[in-house]
């Protein structure tokens, strides 16, 4: 079972109906004992940093999940996985989960921002959730970026910077773009995280 957090800043709805699909166990919830009770945990995500964290905060779930990080994979997606980073810098600097090394920053290339649409990855560091997938095209909707030294980052796309895709460290993934808008390759991605995990 996945536990997919519910604390006011996901799209729920697009991820419930690509763990469907699947037929991925899951369910959608802030409850601590039903995340302590899954075997992984999926951090959707839409809007601002501060106000993602405020949330998580707000219903303690921040620590909850640092807490269960240590026995259990998690997988951020967008917003979700830029909040497994150390701080970000979206509305005022804020004080991010920690799981990863680097900052979340603005956007400042010479293409259009927010960078919205399909781009294609560059696999830098292929791992069990990269199974069957290359160099393929994924669907992005973000203005911050993740900005990290940490070899993290298992594979990134060009739009003017080289922008981290996928990362992870251990049992923590993220991925910066939607895979659940993604089309078969997120499908693929999706599954190779449950394969890992059940």
């Amino acid at each position: 079972m996945i536990s997919v957090i519910d604390y006011g800043m996901g799209n729920l709805q697009s991820v419930s109906n690509s763990l469907n699909y699947l037929d991925i166990p899951f369910i959608i919830t802030n409850n601590k004992e039903e995340i302590k009770k899954s075997k992984a945990i999926l951090i959707p995500g839409v809007g601002a940093f501060y106000d993602a964290m405020k949330n998580m905060k707000d219903m303690g779930l921040d620590k909850l999940i640092k807490e269960e990080s240590r026995k259990k994979a998690i997988l951020g997606i967008c917003l979700g996985m830029q909040i497994l980073f150390e701080k970000g810098q979206e509305v005022k600097e804020t004080e991010g989960l920690g799981l990863l090394k680097g900052t979340i920053k603005k956007l400042e290339v010479d293409y259009k921002v927010p960078h919205i649409g399909w781009n294609n990855i560059k696999i830098t560091n292929k791992n069990e959730i990269l199974k069957d997938i290359d160099n393929e095209y994924v669907y992005f909707v973000h203005s911050y970026y993740a900005d990290t030294l940490d070899p993290v980052v298992d594979a990134y796309c060009d739009y003017g910077i080289k922008i981290p895709a996928i990362v992870s460290k251990g049992n923590i993934y993220g991925m910066q773009f939607h895979p659940e808008k993604s089309g078969a390759v997120g499908m693929r991605l999706l599954r190779n995280f449950w394969e890992g995990v059940k």
